[in-house]
Order: structure tokens, then C-alpha cells, then sequence
């Protein structure tokens, strides 16, 4: 294999692009890129398998603007289905950084169709859209698929889990016969397989990484306690080590844990389907610019939020399965990036607790509670940047409050481990016993590994995934892939 990765203009990308990813400090394409960018852009369908956090949003988005076609009003030329609110979001931020002079749009449920319904008689050439939404839109008359000829469908399996599969074909079968099918999953088997059977030309296939998250590379810690203790040691873990996303069962779980949370002087957010678009909206950013240290969320929530330099995992309440404890502990330790899984267990949690560690091939201890042991997990790095803390808020109980010790000014995540050991011991919490190994055999944070940056790495600079299609000439363009796009989270 070269030494010397292909650049973006080596693969084809327009300069215009490769400039705006440039300004963002973003030069070397990630693997699911380089792999799938040059069928992209060539017009090409496409199939891939690639875990969250691996550059999907840019390996899909570039093909889905290069040389698209300007719509006209109510009638987009391409996009992109996504299963939730906030990964639609999240895609649209990403395509908007480098698109121009290409007009990206979203829509998704929870909201308003005021201003969704404006945006579309205005005309928009790529939309990100929700299912459900935007069958609501096609049947009120605002928007007409019938010109787009570029899809991508980003993360089909969830939108297959949620239930949304059904109203992908309805879309599907609206939009012009000769398109091309762009199709990003983490699983290409079942009702994935049967999409691509049914909506893709012999597409490309291409998969990058494991199959499932690869939780390696985080430390995982177990720890048994009464139920009481939970809330005080998860705020002790998390002012030890953060950004902290923490996973709770319920919604009311969720914001009573933020509500205990900020009392104990940590920064925690909420995010579930009981909130508001306005609230979710507003955590998910408080959380990426740094002025909430945690984000507590719900399973189902926590779907399809990409948000880089996740360096902690609690789970509060135990996971359904094997599988949902994969998937939340993937949320730290990505692109080579180190990270910490906490599980608080209280006596009769501890026997499933055992079967998950079976089922994945885990073989840790079930320790006492050690914040010195998390402490002794990190890198050294300096912490985010906070934001500028916002003002009070009176309508939930989940938003920021402000007031945090130490806020800056316009932080960002590093896809990296961050920590500083000064401010954040609050001895008492230490229930560690005389082994603050914690029964993790004394592991040791130098031999962690160091991301793979490209650029600042977070937020809407920063890399996600996507593949596209060019090259096949449809009416003055090529055809690339499809865009990304998600639905409203029920």
C-alpha cells in the first residue's frame, strides 16, 4: 500500500470544493472517501458499509453538489433521506461548508411548516430530509421529487429499526427512474439488502472498518454501587473527564438527571423525543461548542448524533442488550482516539452486566468506583474551549444554564482525549478501593493511541461520511449521489 494518500483533487473533486475543504483544514480524505469518492463522482451507485465518525457526510456530499443542476422551485435535484432530526442536521452544516454555490436545504418534523415551506418555494437544489416530513410536504403540495436525480439514504438501517422503510420506497419511487443511489448503512443485510435489490443499479460496493463500533480502543469500567450513589459518581466521573455523553432509559430519567447534575455543579444537557426541535437543537449545540461538559440522552435520541472528542461513556441505566451497549460506548474512543465506558451497576444489574461482557468478548472486573483511576486514563490535553455561557433559559429543565466555571469563548471538540488535572477533584468521591486500577490491570493512557486529524475535527468543519455519484449526464449534469437525510425522531 503507498505511503502517500491521494489528495481530494486526485480523485476528482472539483477545485472549488477542494478549496473550501482546504479553508475548513481539511486536506487528506479519510478511507471511506478514498474509496468511494472517484465512483461518485463517475455517476456510479453506490453501497457502503462504514462505522459513524468515518468521513460518510463528505465521501457522499462532494458527489451530490459536484456540477448538480439548479432546480427549480418546489422541484429539488437531489436527496438525502436521514433516520433523525439531528443527523439531518448535522449533514445539512456539513454540505453548506463546501456546497456554494449550491443551495442545501433540511426539513424534518417537530418544527413549524412555515419556514420549511418557504425554503422550498424559494427552490433548494439538494434536500435533507426526515421521512416523515417530507412525505407530509409531497402530500400538502409543497415539494416534487419527480426532477431529483441523485439519492443518497445515510444510516438505512436505523431508518429500517425506526420503521421508516416503507416510506423510503414510497419516496424512492417519486424521484426520476434514471437516478443515481447512493445507500451508507453500519449492516448491508436484511431490508438493506432488499432497498438495494429493488433501487440500486449494480451499485459499487464498498465497506470500510468493522461491522460493528470497534470499542477497543476505550477503557471499559464497571462499577457497583447502591442505586443512590449513581448520580453523585457520574457527576464526579464526568467533571474528572469530559465531553460526557450519558445514557439514561427514560425521558423523565434524562431530565432528572440533568436537573441533579447541574445542581452538582456539573454542565449537562438533555436530549429525547419529549423535547421540543428548539430545545434538542439547542442542547446538541451547547454540547459541541463545550458550554455543557455532558449530554444525557435516550437510546433513540442518541441516534445518528455525530459529535467528535467524546472521551466518556456512562451508562447510568443498563443497556437493552449486548448490542445497545456496543453502540453507546461507540460513541467515544473513534478515529484512534482513546476513551473511557463507565457502567454504574447496582447489585442485581451485575449478572446481565456479565452476559453483555460474554457476548463481546469483554473480560473485565466489577470493581468499586475509582474518579482517580479515570484521571490516570487521560491524555494530559488541555480541555475544549468553552462557549460563551448562555443567557438563563426558563423553559426546560435540560437546556444550559450558564453560570459554568471557566467558559471561554468558541470551543470545539478535538477528535482527541482531553483533561486537565487540576479543578476537577472533588476528593470525596474517590470510593475507589486500595486498587485504583479499578481492575483494568493497571492500563495505562501513554500507550493510547493519537487520532488521525483531519483539521479541527468536530462540528461543521469537521469530516463525517457520504459517497456520491457523477460522471452519468442527465440534462446538463452529472449524476452523483444522493444526499443524506433523516427523519423526524417520532
Amino acid at each position: 500500500m503507498s505511503t502517500n494518500s491521494p489528495t481530494f483533487a486526485d480523485l476528482g473533486v472539483p477545485q472549488s470544493i477542494c478549496d473550501a475543504l482546504a479553508r475548513q483544514d481539511i486536506h487528506t480524505p479519510f478511507e471511506i472517501q478514498t474509496a468511494t469518492l472517484a465512483d461518485g463522482l463517475a455517476g456510479r451507485d453506490v453501497l457502503g458499509r462504514a462505522p459513524t465518525g468515518s468521513g460518510k457526510t463528505i465521501a457522499f456530499g462532494i458527489p451530490i453538489v459536484a456540477n448538480l443542476p439548479k432546480a427549480r422551485p418546489h422541484f429539488p435535484t437531489a436527496l438525502i433521506l436521514a433516520p433523525t432530526r439531528e443527523l439531518a442536521d448535522q449533514i445539512h452544516v456539513e454540505l453548506a461548508s463546501f456546497s456554494k454555490p449550491v443551495k442545501v436545504g433540511v426539513v424534518y418534523g417537530g418544527v413549524g411548516y412555515g419556514k420549511q415551506m418557504r425554503l422550498l418555494e424559494q427552490g433548494v437544489d439538494v434536500l435533507v430530509a426526515c421521512p416523515g416530513r417530507l412525505e407530509d410536504l409531497i402530500e400538502r403540495g409543497d415539494v416534487d421529487l419527480s426532477d431529483v436525480e441523485r439519492v443518497v439514504l445515510d444510516e438505512a438501517d436505523r431508518m429500517a429499526d425506526m420503521g421508516f422503510m416503507p416510506a423510503v420506497r414510497r419516496i424512492l419511487d417519486q424521484t426520476y427512474n434514471d437516478r443515481q443511489t447512493v445507500l451508507f448503512s453500519a449492516t448491508l443485510d436484511g431490508d438493506v439488502a432488499k432497498l438495494t435489490r429493488d433501487y440500486q443499479k449494480n451499485p459499487v460496493r464498498h465497506e470500510v472498518g468493522e461491522s460493528t463500533p470497534d470499542i477497543t480502543l476505550a477503557d471499559h469500567l464497571f462499577w457497583k454501587m447502591d442505586k443512590a450513589e449513581r448520580t453523585e459518581v457520574t457527576a464526579l466521573a464526568v467533571t474528572a473527564e469530559w465531553p460526557a455523553i450519558i445514557f439514561c432509559r427514560t425521558r423523565h430519567g434524562c431530565d432528572r438527571l440533568t436537573k441533579q447534575l447541574t445542581k452538582l455543579g456539573v454542565d449537562a444537557v438533555a436530549i429525547h423525543g419529549g423535547r421540543s426541535q428548539n430545545q434538542r437543537t439547542r442542547a446538541l449545540d451547547d454540547f459541541t461548542t463545550s458550554r455543557a461538559q455532558a449530554l444525557v440522552a435516550t437510546d433513540v435520541a442518541a441516534r445518528g448524533i455525530h459529535v467528535d472528542g467524546v472521551t466518556l461513556v456512562v451508562h447510568y441505566d443498563p443497556p437493552e442488550d449486548h448490542k445497545t451497549y456496543v453502540h453507546r460506548s461507540g460513541r467515544t474512543a473513534r478515529a484512534g482516539a482513546g476513551g473511557v465506558v463507565v457502567s454504574m451497576l447496582t447489585s442485581d444489574q451485575m449478572k446481565d452486566a456479565r452476559g453483555v461482557m460474554r457476548k463481546i468478548d469483554l473480560n473485565e472486573p466489577i470493581t468499586e468506583p475509582s474518579i482517580d483511576y479515570i484521571r490516570a486514563l487521560a491524555s494530559g490535553g488541555p480541555k475544549p474551549e468553552r462557549a460563551a455561557a448562555r443567557e438563563p433559559q426558563s423553559d426546560n429543565a435540560g437546556s444550559n444554564r450558564g453560570g459554568a466555571k471557566g467558559k471561554g469563548k468558541g470551543g470545539r471538540h478535538k477528535n482527541q482525549r482531553h483533561n486537565t488535572n487540576s479543578g476537577s477533584n472533588k476528593s470525596g468521591g474517590n470510593r475507589s478501593s486500595g486498587n485504583s486500577a479499578g481492575g483494568n490491570g493497571g492500563g495505562n493512557a501513554s500507550g493510547r493511541r493519537k487520532p488521525k486529524s483531519q483539521g479541527q475535527g468536530s462540528k461543521p468543519g469537521g469530516q463525517r461520511s457520504g459517497g456520491q455519484r457523477s460522471g452519468g449526464q442527465r440534462s446538463g449534469g452529472q449524476k452523483a449521489g444522493a444526499n443524506r437525510s433523516r427523519s423526524s425522531n417520532g
